[in-house]
This record gives structure tokens, C-alpha cells and sequence, in this order.
């Protein structure tokens, strides 16, 4: 990855939309934004705040949390350590 957040951001690749319920097809309009996702780079931290998140946990995150971001084709979201609501294991 050539994106390395700094002071306390995490860059996450959300999870897939889902494309089916029950056997009906979702149009692109009517999907619901994930609100999850894979860590995929994080920064330092900053000296009030540790960074306790690192890349590869599964979260969970607020619907409005982060800057949608677009790399090599592939959407991101940017986001401050303290927009992570939880971590999945």
C-alpha cells in the first residue's frame, strides 16, 4: 500500500455492499453503505493518543465516519482512530 494515514487516521477498505436479499436483486441506488470494513494502513498516532488499531482488524464504523477516497480503482475510506465504533473478531 502506498497510503500511509498520519498522526491518528486509519485508511479502510469497507466491505462489499450486499448485491442480494432473499433472491432480489438491489439496484446500485438502493444499497446501503457498509458500515464495516478492513484496516488497511494506520498512522503513528499522536502524543495525547496511542494508536491501538493496526492493519488487518475488522471494524465497525459510524454511517457519516470518514472521507471517501479513491485509489488504483478501489474506494477507501480515511478516518480518525475515534470514528471506529468497535473492533470484530
Amino acid at each position: 500500500m502506498n497510503i500511509q494515514p498520519l498522526a491518528d487516521r486509519v485508511l479502510v477498505l469497507p466491505a462489499p455492499a450486499e448485491e442480494k436479499v432473499g433472491g432480489i436483486i438491489i439496484p446500485d441506488t438502493a444499497k446501503e453503505k457498509p458500515l464495516n470494513g478492513t484496516i488497511v494502513a494506520v498512522g503513528e498516532g499522536t502524543k495525547d493518543e496511542k494508536m491501538i488499531l493496526q492493519a488487518g482488524d475488522r471494524v465497525l464504523y459510524g454511517k457519516y465516519a470518514g472521507t471517501e477516497l479513491e485509489y488504483e480503482g478501489e474506494k477507501y475510506l480515511m478516518m480518525r482512530q475515534s470514528d471506529v465504533l468497535a473492533i470484530v473478531k
